[in-house]
């Protein structure tokens, strides 16, 4: 890396958000040095999530604006703030919407990965050390987004949110990893935890859906049933080891019903993807007695309540919820990169579109579609 840069203000190109649910602008700002405990990244790969949408869309929550969004990344560390030392100049890296500190409670657990100081926050616009953003236009503050900021050529994190992987790694592949194919993913393999030859129910069939089913084949599991609204689904999911398809609109009972009589009462694991009220209670109902479990990570709606018969709890059905997967982003997602390098994990099918950063907003066109799973975008082009 240019060390030229080191301890200057840097003006790039960013992706500027200027109000809830307009394209976005290509603008250039200014990117202040690393402050203590922060680093500053060059972003060589980013790809678009759902979460952006949804927080640019602004329906739901406390608008922010004008914001950088961006959460999914890989990149290399530019320079790095006081007090850093596990990271340097030219290491390659993911950045990571959620952290780990190291030092609080939930980050000596072995498990929990929920950190004190530094998991998700989508209200908070700034960075933790001085309550301010690095980026700025004219002398305006652009906030931040979950601390990552990625739709920009360069970004500062904080140090706990910042994986250092393999330098062989292809950057375009793995900045998947840093949100939802690792949620997925670790839903399935560190929660739910399918036995090998194993049955299990997939609830939501976009990107963090197939890498849940992704896990369950990588688990070996026998049945891989997939339960998704949209039946256009089934074809791309059998990339990712779904067996069997049910469309709830098929039928007129329950789907929990449904999957309990196609599996002689019920599944061995479901994982739930959707935050759709219903498909968590079914996930849950639908797993078999005695040894069931299922696993939540779908965001509901705040006003939702989860209502199930106590008897589903007293005949041995187990129910958990996850984050990020149960990963710890500094500790395990290089350990999750490995597994891509040793071909133990395929990155390429979750990827189904690339556009130059010129372009991002095309991007969002094709989530807003319902046009393929990931759109990875190309910082330098």
């Amino acid at each position: 890396m240019a060390s030229n840069t080191i301890g200057q203000v840097i003006r790039c190109k960013a992706a500027v958000a200027w109000e809830a649910g307009k394209p976005l602008v290509i603008e250039e700002v200014e990117v202040a040095p690393p402050q203590a405990m922060e680093v500053r990244l060059k972003i060589l790969f980013t790809s678009l999530c759902h979460t952006d949408v949804y927080f640019w869309e602004a329906k739901g929550q406390t608008p922010l604006f004008p914001r950088i969004f961006g959460h999914e990344a890989g990149g290399i560390v530019e320079s790095v703030g006081e007090g850093v030392t596990d990271l340097k100049p030219g290491d390659h890296v993911l950045p990571v919407f959620t952290g780990e500190c190291k030092e609080c409670r939930h980050c000596k657990s072995e498990e929990s990965n929920m950190c004190d100081l530094l998991r998700i926050n989508t209200d908070r616009g700034v960075m933790l050390n001085d309550g301010k953003s690095r980026f700025s236009i004219n002398g305006q503050p652009i906030y931040h987004f979950v601390g990552t900021s990625t739709f920009s050529e360069y970004t500062v994190v904080h140090v706990g949110c910042v994986a250092k992987i393999n330098p062989a790694a292809p950057l375009d592949k793995v900045c998947v990893l840093s949100c939802g194919i690792s949620t997925g993913l670790g839903a399935t393999l560190n929660v739910a935890k399918p036995g090998k030859g194993s049955t299990v129910a997939i609830f939501g069939l976009g990107a963090v859906g197939l890498a849940a089913a992704e896990g369950a084949r990588i688990a070996g599991a026998s049945r891989i049933i997939g339960v998704d609204l949209n039946s256009k689904r089934f074809n791309e999911a059998k990339k990712f080891g779904v067996t069997e398809f049910v469309n709830p609109k098929d039928h007129d009972k329950p789907v929990q019903e449904v999957i309990a009589e196609m599996t002689g009462g019920g599944v061995d694991r479901s994982v739930e993807c959707t935050g759709s009220i219903n498909a968590m209670i079914a996930a849950y109902e639908c797993v078999h007695d005695g040894w069931g479990v299922a696993v939540l990570f779908g965001v509901p709606n705040k006003d939702d309540a989860f209502k199930t018969h106590p008897v589903n709890v007293l005949n041995e059905r187990t129910l958990k919820g996850t984050f990020f997967g149960n990963y710890k982003p500094r500790s395990d997602l290089p350990l999750v990169v490995e597994e891509y390098m040793n071909k133990e994990l395929e990155l390429e099918k979750f990827i189904t579109h690339e556009v130059p950063f010129s372009e991002i907003n095309k991007a969002f066109e094709h989530m807003l579609r319902g046009d393929g799973l990931r759109c990875v975008i190309r910082m330098d082009a």
